[in-house]
């Protein structure tokens, strides 16, 4: 299984990104698919996540300008990023949780980061 990340860039602030994130491999079911970021220094937080059923968990720094989406015929997670500011410039990681065809358990799986860099 792997996760394949893109839609990072440099972008003045109050500008907006999209990024996206598509699994592939041997997947029977994916439990999550989320977004961490990791800045400079700074551990590695969630942004937001979605779960089956499309309920979504949100960093509170996020709500009202982030909105995460998932297309489940395309095993891809999307990441709108609007009124981007100077503090969202990190290293954005895709996270998913998913259980492979064949077994019963989840797995925790990470794409590639992607920089996305807030700044005038």
């Amino acid at each position: 299984v792997q996760l394949q990340a893109s839609g990072g860039g440099l972008v003045q602030p109050g500008g907006y990104l999209r990024l996206s994130c598509a699994a592939s491999g041997n997947i029977f079911r994916i439990n999550s698919m989320g977004w961490y970021r990791q800045a400079p220094g700074e551990q590695r937080e969630l942004v937001p996540a979605i779960a089956q059923g499309d309920s979504t968990n949100y960093a509170d720094s996020v709500k009202g300008r982030f909105t995460i989406s998932r297309d489940n015929a395309k095993n891809t997670v999307y990441l709108q990023m609007n009124s981007l500011k100077p503090e969202d410039t990190a290293v954005y990681y895709c996270n998913a949780l998913i259980i492979r065809t064949g077994t019963r358990y989840e797995y925790d799986y990470w794409g590639q980061g992607t920089q996305v860099t807030v700044s005038s």
